[in-house]
């Protein structure tokens, strides 16, 4: 191999490490710029009612802060895209990820649910995404977006009907 290849081989190992840094950097200063509106997370209540929506399958898009679809959320785990399982309770809406903290969304928080075609970055078909709109304990309003496995269950969160 040639000096010149050797050069060009590292000169880019290098340029990408330095890009990675940065986007780590950026993610990090992001999340200190968030870590005031967001604040502490609603805790999983031990009693969290009827179930009213049984749970369904699907992948957490991830939750940016509303109204704008692509400002992630980036404290904690909350930015992390995870599978896992939603449903709704009399009390508020579980989402359970897996390999990441339970997202609980009290009832009263609850500002609306409506399909989207996007989340976070994530652009997916027409009515691809549900997403939930609520309020944190801060104050600040967010949306969350869960794309469910089966998207026949869409309508029972977006109608408030009963399963």
């Amino acid at each position: 191999m040639s000096t010149d290849r050797i050069l060009l081989t590292v000169g880019f190992l290098l340029f990408w490490a330095l890009m990675v840094a940065l986007m780590y950097r950026g993610w990090k200063k992001r999340a200190g710029r968030q870590a005031d509106a967001i604040g502490e997370l609603p805790a999983v209540p031990a009693d969290l009612g009827a179930q009213l929506i049984p749970p369904s399958s699907g992948l957490y898009v991830g939750s940016t802060l509303a109204p704008s679809w692509q400002d992630r959320i980036a404290v904690g785990d909350i930015g992390f895209r995870a599978s896992g399982d939603i449903s709704r309770h009399e009390k508020g809406v579980l989402l359970e990820r897996d390999g990441a903290s339970a997202i609980w969304i009290p009832q009263a928080s609850i500002r609306a649910i409506r399909t989207e075609r996007g989340l976070a970055g994530k652009v997916m078909s027409k009515d691809g995404v549900l997403v939930i709109r609520w309020e944190l304990p801060t104050g600040t309003e967010i949306d969350t977006g869960f794309r469910g496995d089966d998207k026949s269950v869409y309508p029972a969160w977006v109608n408030g009907e009963n399963a």
